[in-house]
C-alpha cells in the first residue's frame, strides 16, 4: 500500500523519524543520568510505547484511565497516572491495580488524601508540586504540603511537577532556566517531606523542552516527556527539536481551488485549531504544506483557515505550483497531542510512500 492509496485525511507517522527522536531524547537524560518515564498522552500507542521503552528501566505516564487500561490490557503493569485523581476515577485505579496493574496516582487535595489512605489498598501516591505554572499543585514552601502527606500516611510515594510554562520559553537558555526551577521545586519539597520524617522515593519532574535543555537534574528520580517522539511546527519553534524531526503528519486531498490557495478535504476536525506557532517566531496557521513525501518542496504554504472538515492553504508565491483536484499533500502540525487526538490509527512510513504498518490508537477517557 501507498500514501496514494489511503483515505484522507489520515494521520501518517514516519517509523524512521520518531526512532530518531526517541534516541535523541535517550541521550539528553542519559547526560543528565536521570531515567525516563516516557508519557503516553501524544502517541497512545502500544508499539510506540514499546520503542519508547526500549532500554529504559521504568514504566510509562498516562493522561486518561483509558490509556492506563490500554496499556494494562497489553502488558505495561508500571504507570503514573498525570492528573489529578477523584473518588470515581480512584475506583478504577484500585480495580486496575487489585487485578496486577501498579498505577501510581497524584493529588494536591487534602481530602482527596484523606479518601485515597482511607482505601483498604491505597495506591501509591505522589504530591502535585506547583513549579511556576499555576495550573495544579501545591507550592514546595505551603503548610498544605505537609498537612497532604499526614493526611496520605504511607500511601505518600513521592511528589511530581510539570513545567508546562516551559512552552512559553524562548531560546535553550530561557528553558534550561525554567528547567532548573523546575527540579528545584521537585528537590525542595521532598526534602522538606523527608525533614518532617516521610519517605519519599520518587521524585518527578518533566516537560519535553525542560527535558531536553536541563543542565541539571540532580535529585530528580525520573523525567517525564511525551510530545518530544512526534515532534510539531511549535516544538520546534521554541527549540526543542529540529525542524526535521516532525514525525507524525496528516495526509490530505486537494479538493478545490483558488487563485494563490488550495482547498483540502482537513480542517479543524483532523488538523485540530491549535494556534500555538503564532506566539512564535514564524506563525504557521493551522500547519505546514508538504508534499506527499513530506518534503518542504512546497515553500512557506501555510494553512490559513480551518473549518471544521476543510482547509484552506495559501500557497508561496515563491514556489508557484499547480496540484489538481484528487492531488494529495501532507500538512505538518502545530501540535501533535491535539491533531494526533482525532485519529484513531497511523499509517506507519519509513521515510518513503509505502505504508509499512498500521498502528491503533486509543482515544477517549
Amino acid at each position: 500500500m501507498q500514501l496514494a492509496d489511503l483515505p484522507t485525511p489520515s494521520l501518517i507517522l514516519d517509523r524512521g523519524i520518531l526512532a530518531r527522536n526517541i534516541r535523541t531524547m535517550a541521550a539528553a537524560l542519559t547526560r543528565l543520568n536521570v531515567p525516563l518515564r516516557p508519557h503516553m498522552k501524544t502517541a497512545k500507542s502500544i508499539e510506540v510505547a514499546r520503542m519508547a521503552l526500549a532500554g529504559q528501566p521504568g514504566g510509562i505516564t498516562v493522561s486518561t484511565l483509558a490509556e492506563a487500561e490500554y496499556f494494562f490490557g497489553h502488558g505495561i503493569v508500571d504507570m503514573l497516572y498525570a492528573a489529578g485523581i477523584v473518588p470515581q476515577k480512584l475506583e478504577r485505579v484500585c480495580a486496575l491495580n487489585a487485578g496486577g496493574a501498579q498505577i501510581i496516582v497524584i493529588t494536591d487535595d487534602p481530602e482527596m488524601a484523606s479518601t485515597i489512605a482511607g482505601r483498604a489498598n491505597p495506591p501509591r501516591t505522589l504530591i502535585e508540586i506547583d513549579c511556576g505554572e499555576e495550573r495544579g499543585g501545591v507550592r514546595p514552601d505551603s503548610d498544605t504540603l505537609l498537612e497532604l502527606a499526614g493526611r496520605l500516611g504511607g500511601s505518600l510515594a513521592g511528589v511530581m511537577t510539570h513545567a508546562g510554562h516551559s512552552y512559553a520559553g524562548r531560546g535553550v537558555r530561557e528553558i534550561a532556566r525554567i528547567a532548573e526551577a523546575e527540579r528545584a521545586a521537585a528537590t525542595r519539597a521532598a526534602a522538606r517531606l523527608r525533614d518532617a520524617g516521610h519517605t519519599i522515593g520518587i521524585v518527578s519532574a518533566g516537560s519535553s523542552p525542560t527535558a531536553r535543555h536541563a543542565e541539571n537534574m540532580a535529585g530528580v528520580t525520573e523525567i517525564r516527556a511525551g510530545v518530544y517522539m512526534f515532534g510539531d511546527l511549535f516544538q520546534a519553534g521554541i527549540e526543542t527539536h529540529g525542524a526535521d524531526a516532525i514525525a507524525a503528519t496528516v495526509l490530505t486531498s486537494v479538493i478545490g481551488r483558488r487563485p494563490g490557495m488550495l482547498v483540502v478535504d482537513a480542517g479543524g476536525l483532523a488538523l485540530s485549531k491549535d494556534r500555538s506557532t503564532e506566539a512564535t517566531s514564524h506563525d504557521y496557521g493551522y500547519g505546514l504544506a508538504l508534499d506527499i513525501g513530506g518534503a518542504r518542496t512546497l515553500g512557506n504554504a501555510i494553512v490559513r483557515k480551518a473549518y471544521q472538515e476543510h482547509g484552506m492553504i495559501q500557497l508561496d508565491p515563491g514556489r508557484p505550483i499547480d496540484l489538481p483536484v484528487g492531488a494529495k499533500l501532507r500538512i505538518a502540525p502545530n501540535h501533535t497531542c491535539m491533531t494526533a487526538a482525532a485519529h484513531d490509527r497511523y499509517f506507519v512510513v519509513d521515510g518513503e510512500q509505502d505504508v509499512v504498518a498500521i498502528w491503533h490508537r486509543v482515544n477517549g477517557w
